[in-house]
């Protein structure tokens, strides 16, 4: 999986692009930046397929967020949203 990472004053936008899952969440988490961003941004547009531990780094990455800033998620194409959706997260994330 690649991962473009992008800042724009307190905004962090990460592009992961593969699938994310059971080995690669471990990359995506390492991404993440918390040191002084407001606003974290996940552009799945490149995302081919989300597991249940990809879904555990982003709600990690949410609970986290909620203390310091907003966390959007945007791009994702039919079928990871499907996934989204039938878990329940379409409700706990702001998808966009």
């Amino acid at each position: 999986m690649e991962i473009s990472k992008n800042v724009e004053g307190a905004k962090l936008t990460l592009a992961p692009v593969g699938r994310l899952d059971t080995i690669t969440a471990p990359e995506l988490e390492a991404a993440i930046s918390y040191d002084g961003g407001e606003e974290l941004v996940f552009d799945l547009s490149g995302l081919e397929y989300i597991s249940s531990a990809g879904l555990r780094v982003l709600m990690a990455a949410q609970k986290r967020m909620m203390k310091q800033g907003s966390m959007a998620i945007a791009g994702a194409k039919p079928m990871v949203r499907e996934v989204f959706d039938i878990t329940g997260f379409s409700d706990i994330f702001t998808l966009v």
